[in-house]
């Protein structure tokens, strides 16, 4: 036997050992009696639930295939109905991403993003620090004008796909942690920060501001950005280089890169037919997004009609859509993850865990509340797919309990909002966005649940510490 085949062979036995250790850990849970106060389809759909996640944690099934197994043991173990397990696909901000990786795909074919690509490249390409620093800071400055972090990860995405394909940084001939992945994760770390900074960068910031309001709170749209100035600035020169420790790129300094970029640009000649028609048709959909919410029309239906435009212009074909099957795949199981949570929420699990952990932290003084609440709050992320999910089923819970501690308001308002953003990239699956740059195949789920969280501790210190205290002195 070759050396080669027993290699495989030993990896193979060792994965499975860990799907054993996986199954022996569902069953065991399976088996045990809910806890008091929670019905019997809340602990069983929590506990394929767990599993699955604990299966994509230890790297014993890839997350499409414990995806499907969780959809499948749902319907068949009699906890979801067809109909319930299956709603998550009619989503359209779950069609939305699916697009996105095939517009991506139109930018790059048509030039338009390589040209991109080399201007930023000529601009910032001396060092991958740099371009990280640039695509980040670029992200916080079109925030504002988006209300969705996923419709922004469409702008960002195809950029940084760029900039990864032309440094021959490819998935395809495993040189990922060349150069793209320490992108992909920074962009991906990013949006927590833009998200955070801008009322209007995200869907749940402005319900949240009226949930608030509710209780009593008042939050207005600059006492938001200037509660989040501070601790945001301080991460946007932290966070890429903590990355770029941690997850460093393997080309790290790049000093000839802006003269290469140069050099191409003027092998590109002027702006071709197709890169104008897809420049057009991107700035269309980017001013749709923009105004959606004002004028009323729907983020992937704009979408759709840019995909239908660029394929008519036969810039992405039908033989194109062959070999996107990472679209399909990040469909599936992102879908399946999204149904999951939502009827853990509707199942009453969520609501049962916040409820308890409300609890646990009564009597205390109102610090103490304060930073239980937020920390818990920030952890409870791990069970949900929707930032705005999580958001809705706990965010009035964590506040009531506070209010009656004797916390303040607008600060345990502000940081529960904030960290509804900033703990986004905790898992894989902790926000709609993730999924388009793990889908590129750059990174991968288990990379997330790690920089990931390392990424999320350090928000949640700065915003916790000197956050607080900036809040305190300025609101």
């Amino acid at each position: 036997m070759s050396k080669h085949h027993k290699s495989h062979s030993k990896e193979h036995y060792k994965q499975h050992i860990k799907q054993l250790i996986v199954l022996a850990f569902g069953l065991i849970l399976w088996f045990i009696p809910p806890p008091s106060g929670l019905e019997d389809k809340a602990w069983e759909l929590f506990v394929i639930f767990i599993t699955t996640i604990f299966a994509v944690i230890i790297d014993a099934l890839a997350i499409f295939i414990a995806s499907i197994l969780a959809l499948s043991s749902s319907i068949l173990l009699g906890v979801l109905t067809p109909s319930q397990a299956y709603s998550g696909f009619s989503k359209s901000f779950i069609l939305l991403i699916v697009v996105a990786f095939l517009i991506a795909r139109a930018v790059i074919k048509s030039g338009l993003g390589k040209r991109i690509a080399f201007l930023i490249i000529k601009k910032f390409g001396k060092s991958s620090l740099g371009l990280s620093y640039s695509i980040v800071a670029a992200d916080i400055f079109i925030a504002p004008a988006f209300p969705s972090n996923t419709a922004r990860s469409g702008v960002l995405f195809p950029i940084v796909n760029s900039l990864a394909h032309d440094s021959d940084s490819k998935v395809a001939n495993n040189t990922r942690k060349k150069l793209g992945s320490f992108l992909m994760m920074s962009s991906m770390a990013g949006l927590t920060l833009s998200s955070s900074l801008w009322l209007t960068a995200m869907a749940a910031n402005p319900t949240g501001v009226a949930i608030a309001k509710e209780f009593g709170v008042d939050i207005t749209y600059g006492s938001w950005v200037l509660g989040a100035l501070l601790p945001v600035i301080i991460l946007f020169f932290l966070i890429p280089y903590v990355i770029y420790k941690i997850y460093p790129p393997e080309l790290k300094e790049t000093p000839d890169a802006p003269k290469i970029a140069k050099g191409e640009l003027e092998k590109m000649g002027k702006v071709s037919k197709n890169e104008w028609i897809m420049a057009g048709v991107f700035i269309s959909m980017l001013v749709l997004w923009i105004f959606s919410s004002t004028i009323g029309i729907d983020k992937t239906a704009v979408a759709f009609l840019g995909l239908a435009a660029v394929m008519i212009a036969n810039i992405f074909s039908l033989e194109d859509m062959k070999f996107e099957g990472l679209a399909l795949e990040t469909l599936i199981w992102f879908g399946t993850l999204y149904t999951i949570s939502v009827y853990l929420n509707k199942l009453g699990f969520m609501t049962y865990l916040g409820e308890h952990i409300s609890m646990a932290v009564s009597g205390y003084s109102p610090l103490v509340v304060y930073f239980s609440l937020v920390v818990s709050y920030i952890l409870i992320h791990y069970f949900f797919v929707s930032q705005t999910a999580h958001m809705l089923a706990l965010f009035g819970v964590f506040l009531s309990v506070g209010l009656k501690a004797g916390v303040d308001g607008v600060m345990l308002s502000l940081m529960l909002l904030y960290a509804t953003n900033f703990n986004a990239i905790i898992t894989p699956q902790g926000s709609s966005a993730n999924v388009i740059y793990i889908g590129s195949g750059y990174i991968t789920p288990k990379e997330v649940y790690k920089v990931g969280g390392i990424v999320t501790l350090i928000n949640s210190l700065v915003f916790l510490t000197i956050g607080s205290v900036w809040i305190y002195l300025v609101l």
